[in-house]
């Protein structure tokens, strides 16, 4: 195994910050009484898991403040490699990544901090944490070491150096992931409670996994595979005691009520849950097709190469990226053109001289039908969709890892452009559009967006795309992450307030539609999300009804 980057800067921040401390504070694990010793004192900690890298820098304050009146006397959380070290070298602690003023916040927050820095997280986060660059070295094996260990000698040996010691319980799961495809997951309050309570009377601690979820902003959801390759939604709600929005739900107070009975809560009331905002329905606008685009998205050029490269080969970590050949035959009998050994990861979206063909998909056997005559641009735009979060060995290169075939014929000659989308969409206004005639309803990859004011108090809100189909979208630049409305379950995506300009200021929305716009490209921001639905009918201009509440979770 390659020995992994110790993210060495980190570790050196939270030695500058405990430092002080360490002369007046201690921690100490009393074996022979199994307890713990918090400044000599017995203690017990009762925690929530959250992530700061799911959360908006603004909104930290918020969700400690609601776990500490929660009842919770510490908070659990992961450091990813990935979202700190993007480059070998170059390190990210800006924003919402500055990991000290998160600790300060918990700090005042008076939540204690169990910190769990990797290299590996897992987290269903984006390749587990490790970051991407690490499969520019095509042979690597990831999270391997002596294949002689694994876990039974390990436990012997454990329990003979520590035959005693505190209960503790560190992911207590309150609800869990869901994937593209499948029903939102939910674990019911009394299981919850249950299982909380009767840990406390044996004296444990405990920390809740989630009890803040948030968000897959952007590229950074993870993936699994279970015989076929699912990728993690956008939301990562989890059916958390606090909600995506930061809310509480009756999950909450019934796990407070418990905890109660163990420890003292802090007096004062919940905050209430924030503001919530509708606004719509807008119209969007057609900006153009991807390839119109293409010099602005890869403004240096294309690479050239006799067969497809991996997106790791040519540094290109997150998104999109295409892949254009010639042929150099003539088909005029339908031909079938597919990927071999499996070797698309992760989605292509296949066209011939500009006009959409249709979709190729990772662990998916079928394969599309093409004619075409010698001369034709072939064009196969992959999206990356995340990145095997857990799993040994988990060496998830992306892009066309084999060279497809058409018929029998190896296709070869490649120009491939790493796009970067996420400049384009911060650097180009639709403002800067020609306007568009009226077209037939395109299919294939297309910019759409509009801009919006808000009228009267921004708050969050949640933003609906309906009869769309599978994209990427944007707000004022911000990449809110990926909706797949005819897939599910997730139908709507969280968009925070601070996002938002307030009133007397545009908003701009840009939306990469992939595969299929609807005849009436609207869109509408409702005051609930709806994470249980694959229905393609429309909410806009009319209340949910009770059941539609329900499938959100209200």
């Amino acid at each position: 195994m390659a020995p992994a980057r110790p993210p060495s800067l980190l570790a050196l921040l939270l030695l500058s910050l405990l430092l002080p401390q360490a002369d007046t504070r201690s921690f100490v694990v009393d074996r022979d009484h199994d307890q713990f010793l918090l400044n000599g004192v017995p203690f017990r900690y009762v925690s929530g898991s959250l992530h700061y890298f799911r959360i908006p820098r603004v909104l930290w304050a918020d969700r400690l403040l609601k776990m500490r009146m929660s009842g919770l006397n510490a908070i659990q959380f992961y450091v990813p490699w990935n979202y700190h070290e993007p480059e070998p070298g170059v390190y990210n602690f800006e924003g919402s990544r500055d990991l000290i003023a998160f600790l300060n916040e918990a700090y005042q927050a008076d939540l204690l901090v169990i910190l769990r820095p990797g290299p590996y997280i897992c987290a269903e986060w984006e390749m587990g944490g490790l970051p991407s660059w690490l499969l520019r070295n095509p042979k690597i094996h990831l999270r391997t070491s002596d294949p002689a260990d694994n876990m039974t000698k390990i436990f012997n040996l454990l329990r003979k150096y520590e035959p005693h010691g505190p209960l503790v319980n560190s992911e207590y799961y309150t609800g869990w992931l869901d994937y593209w495809g499948q029903n939102h997951s939910t674990r019911s309050i009394p299981s919850v409670t249950r299982g909380l309570e009767n840990m406390l009377h044996l004296g444990a601690s405990v920390n809740m996994y989630m009890f803040h979820g948030g968000t897959n902003f952007g590229y950074w959801n993870g993936a699994d595979e279970k015989g076929r390759f699912l990728p993690i939604t956008t939301s990562y709600d989890y059916d958390a005691p606090l909600s995506e929005a930061g809310d509480p739900t009756p999950k909450l107070f019934a796990l407070r009520n418990v905890i109660s009975k163990f420890q003292e809560i802090p007096l004062g009331p919940l905050p209430p849950p924030s503001g919530k905002m509708i606004l719509g329905p807008l119209t969007l606008r057609l900006d153009g097709s991807l390839l119109a685009f293409l010099d602005f998205l890869c403004p240096e050029g294309p690479i050239h190469s006799v067969l497809p490269l991996s997106f790791e080969a040519v540094k290109q970590d997150h998104g999109f990226m295409l892949y254009r050949t010639y042929l150099v035959n003539t088909y005029t009998e339908l031909t079938s053109f597919w990927v071999p050994n499996n070797g698309l990861h992760d989605r292509a979206y296949v066209m011939m001289n500009g006009v959409f063909q249709g979709i190729l998909e990772r662990s998916m056997q079928y394969r599309l039908l093409l004619i075409g005559k010698m001369g034709d641009q072939l064009d196969v735009l992959v999206e990356n969709m995340g990145r095997l979060s857990f799993g040994s060995n988990s060496s998830d290169f992306k892009g066309l890892l084999e060279p497809p075939l058409l018929g029998h014929q190896v296709l070869t000659q490649w120009s491939i452009f790493p796009l970067k989308i996420d400049k384009f969409v911060k650097w180009w206004l639709p403002a800067q559009s020609p306007k568009m005639p009226h077209l037939p309803t395109p299919s294939g990859p297309v910019f759409y967006s509009t801009t919006f004011p808000i009228v009267g108090t921004a708050g969050d809100t949640f933003l609906y795309l309906p009869k769309w189909s599978k994209g990427q979208v944007w707000i004022n630049g911000f990449n809110l992450g990926r909706y797949w409305t005819k897939q599910g379950p997730q139908q709507t995506l969280y968009v925070p307030r601070p996002l938002l300009f307030p009133h007397g200021n545009l908003n701009i929305i840009t939306v990469l539609e992939l595969e299929n716009v609807p005849l009436n490209p609207q869109i509408q921001f409702l005051d609930r999300p709806i994470l249980n639905s694959t229905l393609h009918r429309t909410y806009l201009n009319e209340p949910l009804t009770h059941e539609q509440m329900e499938l959100s979770g209200h």
